[in-house]
């Protein structure tokens, strides 16, 4: 049996705050007293509640990510997987979206943790440590493009279901990064 880290309890406790509460009203002494917890055994752990947000979502794609097999099919799922993922944890990524803002947004955030998740998994693929600055700028326009398309869909710009937005994402896929992921 998998016990719990400090992060991940702290993590949960945050979710569980901002189903109820805005993010930016949700404070570490708030997080802390949610589950029993020092805001030193807090500060041990991340830097503020941003540096919390970032780790859980990075915790979240990565375990998307991890089940690529870089085939054809399990892309498509892991694509769909990550739709999904969006749709139910949708009033949460909502509440991070309107609720975080300049340098800690989520959007910001997510579009670096995108990018960072995608560019190792595509290093790990072909087995090499750097990717030339074109295959980068790739990578990054599909990952900014991608997370723009996804928060205005999280907040009820487009009435599409997860997947119908999978295959979006599949078919804005640059051809030069399909020899990584196919």
């Amino acid at each position: 049996m998998k016990r719990k880290t400090a992060k991940e309890i702290l993590a949960e406790s945050f979710r569980e705050l901002a189903e109820k509460k805005n993010i930016d009203k949700i404070t570490v002494m708030d997080i802390t007293k949610n589950c029993g917890y020092s805001s030193a055994t807090f500060y041990r752990q991340f830097k503020d509640k941003y540096d919390l947000i970032s780790w859980a979502y990075t915790c979240d794609l990565e375990k998307i990510l991890d089940r690529i097999a870089f085939d054809e099919t399990s892309w498509k799922q892991t694509l769909l997987d990550a739709a999904n993922y969006y749709n139910e944890y949708k009033d949460y990524i909502v509440n991070l979206l309107l609720h975080t803002n300049g340098y800690d947004s989520f959007a910001r955030n997510m579009t670096e943790i995108n990018y960072n998740g995608l560019k190792n998994r595509i290093l790990k693929s072909v087995g090499i440590t750097e990717l030339d600055e074109k295959t980068e700028m790739y990578i990054r326009i599909y990952v900014q493009g991608g997370v723009r398309l996804t928060c205005e869909w999280i907040l009820g710009n487009y009435s599409v279901s997860s997947l119908d937005l999978a295959e979006v994402y599949e078919n804005s896929l640059p051809e030069p990064l399909r020899q990584y992921l196919y």
